[in-house]
């Protein structure tokens, strides 16, 4: 159960992932440019977190 909420969360972050990519596609200002980096930076952060979690849940089993 926790395992499957974790692959919820992991999909949820590289569906962030894939919108942030679409609004780059839109002309962004350097401002907005610099503000979709860093969340995309925190978000891959965020999913190496849950898989690493994933990983250690997985192993006990």
């Amino acid at each position: 159960m926790i395992i499957e909420k974790l692959l919820e969360q992991r999909d949820f972050y590289l569906n962030t992932l894939k919108h942030l990519d679409f609004q780059l596609i839109d002309d962004p200002s350097k401002k907005e440019i610099e503000d979709i980096e860093k969340l995309k930076t925190t978000t891959i952060d965020q999913i190496k977190n849950v898989e690493q979690e994933i990983s250690f849940l997985s192993s006990k089993k």
